[in-house]
């Protein structure tokens, strides 16, 4: 079982000659067999029960080996714990943060602010549901469904060249049904973050653990398990719908998303 089975990931996959030469030294020498998901998670969670803060020592990696070449999906530990602290700390009044996070932990973090902030994540992740817009990046035929030692999987990977023309045409979809707004400026900024790696790379969205809880919602319905996922499909027809200036068309597309998701969503509050 999944550490955290409740965490879907995007995922931007480099070359791996877009790194350093000790980076590519050592993550040439890792099978493409070990389980790095699982490692990544483990890691993760014993950070939420240990007062170990992050640092910037070698970090570990996602691999995908595609068409003879390796590609690298870094975990970027220290980048993601600060902009999980800053964003966590934007929720609450400034003199209540002391009471969630040790100040030990804090200035460890701050301490290699100046390094990280010239870095960027190559993974975003999404707890209990995922966002409509990463569903945009992909076309039905890249879907790969199936079961392995953590259970039922879905995994969906594209060119991000691709990736980026789908969210563009998502982008002004939305931008001429809505204006600017909330939904826009969030695509707005997933095309930001493609702009920043390789042309070459590879776009990857894992459903995690997330899969395992949907298949058995859709069971429950009466329906057949992942194969009822017609997540991409729902949000393709919803963009079409608004490209095409057709709401009804739209809002099917975009209620039967949000009717399937809500309740993998609501379990977070059952468990």
């Amino acid at each position: 079982m999944r550490p955290t089975p409740y965490v879907a990931s995007l995922r931007i996959y480099e070359p791996i000659d877009c790194f350093s030469i000790a980076d590519q030294q050592r993550w040439s020498q890792i099978a493409i067999t070990s389980p790095t998901g699982f490692d990544e998670q483990r890691q993760a969670l014993a950070r939420t029960i240990s007062n170990q803060p992050p640092t910037l020592r070698p970090d570990g990696a996602h691999l995908l080996d595609h068409e003879g070449q390796r590609y690298i999906a870094p975990w970027s530990t220290t980048t993601r714990c600060w902009t999980a602290l800053d964003d966590f700390k934007a929720t609450l009044p400034s003199n209540l943060v002391k009471f969630f996070i040790p100040q030990t932990i804090e200035d460890s973090i701050k301490a290699t602010q100046e390094i990280v902030e010239d870095k960027v994540s190559h993974i975003l992740t999404s707890t209990w549901s995922i966002p409509p817009r990463w569903f945009a990046l992909f076309k039905p035929e890249e879907r790969l469904r199936g079961v392995n030692e953590d259970g039922h999987f879905t995994i969906m990977r594209t060119s991000i060249g691709n990736a980026k023309q789908r969210a563009s045409f998502a982008h002004e979809a939305v931008l001429s049904a809505f204006g600017v707004g909330a939904v826009e400026d969030e695509i707005a900024t997933l095309i930001s973050w493609f702009e920043i790696f390789n042309p070459k790379s590879i776009v990857e969205l894992d459903y995690g653990g997330l899969a395992n809880y949907l298949n058995n919602l859709l069971i429950q319905n009466g329906e057949s398990g992942l194969d009822a996922d017609l997540s991409i499909e729902d949000v393709t027809s919803s963009v079409a719908g608004l490209a095409a200036g057709d709401g009804a068309l739209a809002g099917r597309g975009y209620e039967r998303l949000l009717s399937r998701w809500r309740k993998v969503a609501a379990l977070e509050s059952a468990t």
